[in-house]
């Protein structure tokens, strides 16, 4: 009876929450987040250096670059903004109801999650067949037809399409990537397992993965969808 006992103690140790290589909850969920934030530190300076090849190259060409991102849709653009901020919040609050421990309303809200990270990339698909329709994409198809540009310099403009293409691409990966992971984790919640109901850190350190994501998207659309006409233009929006 007494080792029967045990063995169960050691069964519920093993699938509970708390992992063999932890002394207590504290340290398990302390490993994570230092992890976690490493991973995201990495990951800013990897977008980080995009950033800077962005900056030198729309300094040097200021009016090329604002001339061919007029073939952007800035409404486009703001919908996803937008669905993106809606996302975050959804986010949020399914990590306080997973502090809660109500389970219904965070498999809801993580479904919602997943739905606007695919209406994301729904609205990406359509951005970027456009750009494909009028050979916008860099390389050797690249349009010769200056009027699709907007008279930009077509070397500037296929500069400007390779770091649109780069940038915005990339971070789309990272948007599936998410969707992907918070469907796993869904499933988790859906399974009733004890790994994330019982430990709220597991839903927050996706969050954080998620917000992140969300947050280059903020610095991309203004970066790329809403630059201010510089001085010399004549004509445009």
């Amino acid at each position: 009876m007494a080792s029967h006992a045990a063995d169960h103690g050691h069964d519920d140790h093993h699938h509970g929450p708390l992992k063999f290589q932890y002394e207590d909850m504290d340290q398990q969920n302390d490993s994570y987040i230092v992890g976690m934030w490493t991973f995201l530190v990495t990951e800013v300076m990897f977008f980080g250096a995009l950033f800077l090849i962005y900056t030198l190259y729309r300094s040097n060409y200021q009016i090329d670059w604002w001339k061919a991102h007029e073939h952007l849709s800035w409404q486009l653009g703001g919908v996803n903004t937008a669905n993106l901020l809606l996302s975050s919040l959804l986010m949020a609050l399914s990590v306080r109801y997973a502090q809660l421990k109500d389970r219904k309303k965070v498999i809801a809200l993580l479904g919602a999650v997943m739905a606007c990270g695919l209406g994301f990339m729904v609205i990406k698909y359509f951005e970027y067949s456009s750009k494909f329709a009028d050979n916008l994409y860099p390389g050797p198809g690249f349009t010769t037809n200056p009027e699709v540009v907007h008279g930009a310099n077509l070397n500037h403009a296929q500069l400007f399409y390779g770091l649109y293409f780069g940038m915005t691409g990339l971070h789309g990966v990272h948007v599936v990537v998410g969707v992907l992971i918070i469907g796993y984790l869904a499933s988790l919640w859906y399974r009733n397992k004890t790994i994330v109901t019982e430990d709220y850190i597991p839903t927050e350190l996706v969050g954080l993965y998620w917000h992140f994501v969300d947050i280059v998207w903020i610095f991309l659309y203004p970066l790329f969808y809403l630059m201010p006409k510089p001085n010399g233009v004549v004509g445009g929006h």
